[in-house]
């Protein structure tokens, strides 16, 4: 056995892995899920996966009975309403729940079950909705209910401290927010009387620190309001409790027989993987008759009259609450999810779950860089002072450089898939309400900006520069925009837990034997500021020139080419775009690069050909074949195009070859000037007309790059004992420009250049994402790790994977016109270096 794994058991072999429980840890990853083969999952709080057992046992029972309508009255509607039946007793069970005192609503989701309660509660002009900071946008959500009605709301920070009147017994100490409210004339008209009715929401599980809270506040805030809010108006009232268990209750159980809540929602799919789509509202009885609602539909009626205002509803909670006909297929497959986890038990699923956070957050700790500094930053702090019930297995990080700047979470992100570990970051969510900004991670933010330390000032600068939710803004100002979340379930194993700390030693920690490697990893200078390069005797040529008609689609080569404004005449100047207004692109439609393309300059004739199309289409691009006199306006990554269209005809054939309906558009317009200075090493603080593409006109790669990158490759997969190495062709990059005749990444030093008469400025290098990682082999697309985890290994520079040069092309003047000049195959090229 491992001896890392060795010391792991003699700590935690007493939780881990299920020692008493009918199948070990090992034998339920070996039987029932074997599709991970090699992947480390790491999002169990966002989902949980589902087990290949559980499947198999849910396709049999659908396979072998059959379920109608429940609404119905026949002998298949009778067997679905007893299924149903058995699902309503199984949840309640999980909880235990009476069902003298409770009831099951189905909803499609724990969203949706919190859309049900913010919809139908009775709130009024003295109600309150009070919530922990540390909550979900979808309880935040029922906020919006309360202030449409007049109500009040406000966050709330909830301490432990000691009550010296009460013999020195701990206490809960509460700390009020802003209050949030409309109609504010009509808040003032009268004092609350402390009849209204108030809700009070609090998760059972932050979803991003792992902070359990103490299901003790369910009595506190019921029975004791009075003194926890003395001095609020209202402290009064009738108090009722919502807890979010979507995901706490996936890890740790919530018995309602002792903390008697009056709401609480979850989503299966967060339980067991399976089914997505469900979700349930168990309701206090008395708390569910308070509810009022308005919607009626099939199902919620006893009789209504279509041409007069009468209905009758149905008095039974749960056929009151739940429109239309349920999910029933979905809630007849729940009982296996529940066979699986009942079979575990729920306290062993705890510990074992624990046992790994304990291990992997034990670990982050300690890890240090070469200069003693600490590589990890925990968003949790074990002495809080937060009424808590321990933590649950989620830890959200962020890492550090050894000069204390911080690792973007997207460069964590993409070197993680790159290992094969599945894990979630997210950044900051830009949203205002009542002119307050807020932030959020994880749909969480309220604890985003706690943990975070993000002010409303912080918030706001970032939200006037643009910043929007899943932008690449990863660190603003200096402060990360969001974290990294790893979470376990209980089908993880040590194995995941050690894959995923050797990634993180392996990429992000500088140590004492690999200062070289890092800095080389890490800092331009390695590779961009180390004075001129030599040129090889023969000098440097231009190898081959390619060019690519229609974005992502392949491109033709050519012994010579002339040149324009845009770069290569004709190079991306039309695109395919859905019905829906998607820009097509080999990320989303892979199948776009069996389609060939060549011009013919002097017909002035654009051909394009599929394997999926019997004829070869012919564009006369010279002639006026696109529709209409107007433009099409549209924007790709923020900037503006003007495109003209083609005919039916033309958008037919393009359908056909990448398998769903688009058309064709050529650019007619165009108000993108590439203007950035964001590049490592280099500027690009000069304006350059642009087509379709991503970034800047041409993409040149060396050939002795590539192949030094692929001497590397093969070095790798021998010590690693993975087979064949992969061989890389230039044209993998998808470069308009090969060269040949430098030494290995030379162009990373080159500040311009001159082809032949014409002049060339480098504007920083490309920075490589998961394309490269596509191959055609055979007319299928293939994918692997190589050649981006080999590149990630020696070429990141402050978070970006480079490899090739972009370039601009200087012509004569700034307007837009085509010029005379031509590039061709040998020209020799001639480099000025910084």
């Amino acid at each position: 056995m491992d001896p890392n794994k060795e010391e792991f058991l003699k700590e935690f072999g007493a939780d881990y892995g299920y020692p008493n429980g009918p199948k070990t840890i090992d034998e339920i990853r070996a039987t029932e899920f074997k599709r991970l083969n090699g992947l480390v999952y790491l999002d169990h709080a966002g989902a949980t996966l589902y087990s290949e057992l559980q499947m198999e046992a849910v396709f049999k029972d659908l396979a072998t009975n059959v379920y109608g309508n429940p609404h119905s009255q026949s002998d298949s509607s009778y067997a679905t309403c007893d299924i149903v039946r058995e699902a309503r007793q199984q949840v309640l069970d999980y909880f235990n729940a009476s069902p003298k005192e409770y009831k099951c609503i189905f909803t499609s989701g724990a969203t949706a079950a919190l859309k049900l309660v913010g919809e139908a509660f009775p709130w009024s002009d003295q109600s309150c909705f009070m919530y922990t900071m540390e909550n979900h946008n979808s309880v935040l959500g029922i906020r919006e209910y309360a202030l449409s009605q007049g109500s009040a709301a406000f966050a709330i920070d909830i301490e432990e401290s000691l009550d010296h009147s009460r013999g020195n017994l701990m206490s809960v100490k509460v700390s009020q927010h802003q209050i949030q409210r409309r109609n504010e004339a009509r808040f003032f008209e009268k004092e609350p009387t402390g009849g209204a009715y108030n809700l009070f929401a609090f998760p059972s599980e932050c979803n991003f620190s792992g902070l359990r809270f103490s299901l003790d506040l369910v009595k506190i805030i019921k029975e004791d309001s009075d003194r926890i809010l003395e001095g609020s108006p209202f402290c009064s009232g009738r108090w009722m409790v919502l807890i979010d268990a979507a995901k706490g209750c996936a890890t740790q159980t919530l018995d309602l027989s002792k903390h008697p809540a009056d709401f609480v929602v979850i989503s299966f799919y967060k339980l067991f993987g399976y089914p997505t789509g469900l979700g349930a509202l168990i309701a206090r009885n008395d708390a569910a008759k308070l509810l009022k609602k308005t919607y009626f539909s099939g199902g919620t009626v006893a009789a209504s009259i279509a041409d007069t205002d009468f209905i009758k509803r149905r008095q039974e909670i749960e056929e009151l609450f739940e429109d239309g006909t349920t999910s029933f297929l979905s809630i007849a497959s729940i009982r296996h999810g529940f066979k699986m986890l009942n079979s575990l038990t729920m306290p062993s699923i705890s510990r074992h779950t624990t046992s790994l956070t304990t291990y992997v957050r034990k670990m982050l700790l300690a890890l240090k860089h070469e200069n003693g500094a600490s590589v990890c930053t925990l968003y949790r702090s074990d002495n809080v002072k937060v009424v808590c019930h321990g933590w649950g297995p989620i830890i959200s990080f962020n890492l550090r450089r050894p000069d204390n700047s911080w690792f973007g979470y997207r460069e964590v992100e993409k070197l993680a898939s790159l290992s094969q570990i599945q894990l979630r970051v997210r950044n900051i969510e830009w949203e205002r309400t009542l002119g307050f900004p807020q932030t959020g991670c994880f749909c969480n933010p309220g604890a985003c900006a706690k943990y975070l330390g993000l002010s409303h000032s912080d918030l706001l600068s970032n939200i006037e520069a643009g910043h929007v939710c899943w932008d690449d803004y990863d660190v603003v100002n200096g402060k990360p925009a969001g974290a990294v979340r790893v979470s376990f379930g209980y089908m993880s194993t040590y194995e995941d837990a050690k894959k995923f700390i050797d990634f993180v030693r392996t990429s992000f920690v500088s140590l004492p034997n690999q200062i070289g490697r890092y800095h080389l990893r890490e800092r331009p200078s390695s590779f961009l500021n180390e004075g001129p390069r030599k040129l090889l005797a023969g000098g440097v040529f231009l190898k081959s020139i390619t060019i690519y008609p229609i974005k992502s689609c392949a491109g033709f080569s050519a012994a010579s080419w002339p040149l324009s404004s845009t770069g290569l005449q004709y190079d991306r100047e039309w695109l395919l775009k859905s019905l829906t207004g998607d820009i097509l692109t080999q990320k989303k439609v892979p199948e776009m690069c069996l389609i060939s393309t060549s011009i013919d300059l002097h017909q002035g004739i654009l051909f394009v050909e599929s394997p999926r199309c019997k004829e070869r289409l012919q564009i006369n691009f010279k002639s006026n074949t696109c529709n209409g006199s107007t433009g099409e306006d549209f924007h790709i990554h923020g900037q503006r195009y003007e495109g003209r269209s083609y005919n039916n005809e033309v958008n037919i054939w393009f359908s056909q070859a990448v398998g769903q309906p688009c058309c064709l558009l050529r650019c007619s317009m165009s108000n993108y000037y590439l203007n950035n200075s964001r590049c490592v090493g280099m500027r690009r603080d000069v304006q350059s007309r642009l087509n379709f593409v991503n970034e800047a006109q041409f993409l040149l790669i060396s050939k002795e790059s590539v192949s030094d990158l692929n001497d590397r490759i093969s070095s790798n997969m021998k010590n690693s004992a993975l087979g064949v190495a992969v061989q890389v062709n230039p044209m993998r990059f998808r470069p308009n420009l090969v060269i040949s005749g430098g030494e290995p990444y030379a162009e990373d030093g080159w500040r311009t250049l001159k082809i032949g008469d014409n002049c060339f400025t480098s504007q920083g290098g490309c920075n490589r994402c998961q394309m490269i990682n596509l191959v055609n082999e055979g007319g299928q697309m293939q994918k692997s790790n190589e050649p981006l985890a080999t590149l990630a290994s020696y070429r990141r520079v402050k978070g970006k994977i480079l490899f090739g040069i972009l370039l601009r092309y200087e012509t004569a003047d700034e307007v837009e016109q085509e010029t005379n000049s031509w590039l061709q195959v040998g020209q020799e090229i001639h480099p000025n270096s910084f």
